[in-house]
């Protein structure tokens, strides 16, 4: 008797233990990854071209800005930089943010918005301030200076698009970098030369794998750039099979922000930019020989080549929430797409790209025959009046929406993924908000463009968009009720 009383209860025991594991513990693998960011058109980076760097890790989360721990169930990963001055209360070296908070500005990535300005940035960047840096960021100019640097550190896909290089990481890797920089004092002390964002980089990533990321001094003239800590990087993971090597891209999000540059390393620079090369022939002629054979016989590094033979999406790139109604039976279902296996799905081909733009001009014409456009080159300008004449909010499940000023009265428009198609999102401006982001993409070269799954996203969004729209027009001149439109929609 007592045997049949104590296999059952080993029995329970052993399967409530495995539930619990299988409740508390993080997934049973994770990333490292080095983030390769675009350059912008300022500050130093203007006569550089080095863009800027962080690392990527999928397993380990944000427990405070400035505190490590692993990743909870449902938790996506999250960034970890460093900044010449961060701009905080305290003079901190790093911080830590969410993946989806780095790229869009989001706690959830399916509140992404539509596109971006300086005006929308700037209100994601204060409902960050308020909710992950109360305590760290209470003075006056680390709330009002826009030279403080953890606004970095919010929806850094508005200003550039980016590139991540990853590699799977074991839980024993995880948690002994979240014991080092846990105990370790966070202190700011940057120098561009020798304790740049490139050298916080590559430090992290050889905790994970020693000697894997390194400088390029002869391309870099002694210093350590982003783009010598990818190259190295890469190459170091493709020589290593069992590391799983994989590379995702985040395009920067189409609006009013000049478009990113690609990423260069100091004698790429030299070798592409007028500004800089003409100085050299004159003043310097003797060297610049040595520093563009350089460049051509050890520099090279393409990251939208490495792309296209790795390429891989992260979930919270196809992450849909708005229900699309079938033309048919008001059935709804998601526009989100699995993670593709094969590269091509990722990439797109040239063929898929070339036909994307051909259904979408005949799209194009009819919003002009419509009136829904006066022309086509309106679209080009959209972005930039929307932002001009509207008011932009949060609201409190962190949507984006913006008050459109209209002739005689105003809309309100959503521009988060999950609120553009909602009843309350003005049905014409949301779907010229599609078509702009959709041209924007079709026109945007490889390195600016998004990755197909989300193309298809947006394009699912478009077509809905349109229906909505004419529906709209239908119920205003049959006079059909708000709620028999939204049932006829199947829109929530």
């Amino acid at each position: 008797m007592r045997t049949r009383r104590t296999e059952p209860s080993i029995s329970w025991t052993f399967a409530l233990a495995l539930g619990l594991i299988l409740i508390v513990c993080p997934r049973a693998y994770g990333d490292v990854g080095v983030i390769l960011n675009e350059s912008l058109d300022t500050s130093m980076e203007r006569i550089t071209g080095s863009g800027h760097t962080a690392v990527y890790l999928s397993r380990i989360c944000p427990e405070s800005p400035v505190k490590l721990r692993l990743c909870r169930p449902g938790e996506e990963g999250s960034v970890i930089s460093n900044y010449i001055n961060i701009g905080e209360d305290e003079k901190f070296e790093w911080n830590i943010a969410p993946l989806s908070m780095y790229v869009y500005g989001t706690q959830d990535a399916r509140l992404r918005p539509m596109f971006g300005s300086e005006k929308l940035k700037e209100v994601l960047e204060e409902k960050y301030r308020e909710g992950a840096l109360s305590g760290y960021c209470e003075s006056e100019n680390c709330t009002t200076s826009n030279k403080a640097e953890w606004r970095e550190m919010v929806s850094a896909g508005m200003i550039r698009s980016m590139y991540i290089f990853v590699v799977r990481t074991t839980v024993q890797q995880d948690l002994d970098l979240i014991a080092k920089f846990n105990a370790l004092p966070n202190e700011n002390h940057f120098n561009g030369v020798t304790r740049n964002c490139a050298d916080f980089t590559k430090d992290i990533i050889d905790t994970y794998f020693p000697g894997s990321a390194h400088r390029d001094v002869l391309n870099d003239f002694g210093m350590t750039s982003p783009k010598a800590v990818a190259r190295s990087f890469s190459h170091y993971a493709q020589n290593h099979p069992e590391m799983n090597f994989r590379v995702i891209h985040f395009s920067q999000i189409p609006g009013t922000f000049k478009r990113s540059s690609e990423a260069r390393s100091g004698t790429e620079q030299l070798y592409h930019s007028k500004k800089l090369l003409i100085p050299m022939v004159i003043f310097a002629d003797h060297e610049l020989p040595v520093a563009v054979a350089a460049y051509v016989l050890t520099g090279r590094f393409n990251p939208e080549h490495e792309f296209e033979g790795h390429a891989t999406v992260e979930p919270v790139q196809t992450a849909s929430v708005v229900r699309l109604g079938d033309s048919g039976n008001g059935a709804a279902r998601a526009a989100g797409l699995a993670a593709p296996a094969e590269v091509a799905d990722v990439v797109g081909t040239s063929p898929e790209w070339n036909e994307y733009r051909k259904e979408f001009n005949s799209i194009v014409d009819e919003a002009v025959h419509t009136e829904v456009i006066p022309n086509r080159g309106y679209l080009d300008h959209f972005f930039k009046q929307l932002d001009e004449t509207g008011t932009a909010f949060v609201d409190v499940k962190g949507g984006l929406w913006m008050d459109v000023p209209e002739p005689g009265t105003s809309a309100r428009l959503g521009l988060s993924a999950n609120n553009i198609l909602s009843p309350k999102s003005d049905a014409r401006l949301a779907y010229v908000v599609l078509l702009a982001r959709i041209e924007r993409e079709l026109k945007s070269p490889k390195h600016s463009r998004e990755t197909m799954p989300e193309f298809k996203d947006d394009w699912a969004y478009l077509q809905y968009a349109r229906k909505r729209y004419s529906l709209s027009n239908v119920m205003v001149e049959s006079r059909i009720s708000p709620a028999e439109s939204s049932r006829a929609s199947g829109t929530d």
